[in-house]
């Protein structure tokens, strides 16, 4: 029998026990945790990822500040606003919402943010931390996904995990955590040949290609446990489906997440335990 893999149910319990540290802690130091989010622009999907943001953290008791700027911004002015920020005492915690128009220069405006309040995890420093083994923020999904594969207690020591994707978000660290957690680790992307072959083999796959439904059953070790990070519009029927084709996978794996109500969910929830690990280490410097 499949067991699902709830990032939904699983994400309320870790809120609830923040919500109760959150409140533990303010009582000592008499303010609580504060996330700034800045919004380019007006993506639908940028302002729905945000909104949902704002509910995470008005829930566990983090302050939220949403910044709305015009996609006519400067570039100049996107980074003179996030010095600000990175001056400002009161903040805990700085993100950029993604993606930013065409004129701006993401890795410049992640690298400008302050590493301390990179509570994204994507400045090059952290990146570079998470490499070399040393303490540092881990980007909000892939830590999401380690926490999801915790919670059916997987093991991963010594199993054969396979990446699809290699985004610097989700695939490349992704494959950094489960290399640590000492699982035998295969990325593998659109360029790879006979891709079925290597991921039928994976006891552990991660999907975060982007394509719907791309993972079919014939793709899938029998007892496998597969995580689905992508989010896409199903052509026929208009609702969000994963990178894997659920339906006809879920009765070959041991365990699946689904989309939605998987990583989703969990990837909010890392971003608020993110920014309350960012708070605690500046108050108490």
């Amino acid at each position: 029998m499949t067991n699902i893999i709830s990032g939904k149910i699983l994400s309320e319990n870790k809120r609830n026990e923040l919500k109760e540290k959150i409140a533990e802690t303010k009582k000592i130091y008499n303010r609580e945790p504060h996330l700034v989010v800045i919004l380019v622009g007006d993506n639908p999907a940028s302002v729905s990822y945000v909104r949902g943001k704002e509910k995470a953290s008005l829930e566990v008791g983090i302050k939220n500040t949403t910044i709305i700027k015009d996609e006519n911004i400067t570039e100049e002015e996107l980074l003179n606003l996030i010095d600000e920020l990175n001056n400002d005492a009161s903040v805990d915690g700085i993100l950029v919402q993604l993606p930013l128009p065409r004129h701006i220069n993401e890795a410049k405006v992640i690298k400008r943010i302050d590493v301390s309040k990179d509570v994204d995890g994507f400045h090059p420093l952290n990146v570079a931390a998470l490499f070399s083994k040393q303490e540092c923020i881990y980007p909000c999904t892939p830590k999401g996904i380690i926490e999801m594969l915790d919670s059916i207690h997987a093991e991963i020591e010594g199993k054969l995990a396979c990446v699809i994707g290699r985004s610097n978000i989700v695939g490349l660290p992704i494959y950094k955590l489960l290399l640590d957690r000492n699982a035998t680790v295969i990325t593998a992307h659109s360029k790879t040949k006979d891709l079925a072959k290597i991921t039928s083999q994976a006891d552990i796959l991660i999907v975060a290609i982007g394509k719907a439904k791309f993972v079919t059953a014939n793709m899938v070790k029998e007892g496998a446990i597969v995580i689905d990070v992508g989010v896409n519009r199903n052509e026929e029927t208009g609702k969000l489906c994963g990178d894997v084709d659920f339906d006809n996978v879920k009765d070959k794996v041991s365990f699946i997440s689904k989309v939605p109500g998987g990583v989703g969910p969990m990837t909010i929830t890392c971003l608020m335990e993110n920014t309350f690990e960012c708070y605690l280490k500046r108050i108490n410097k």
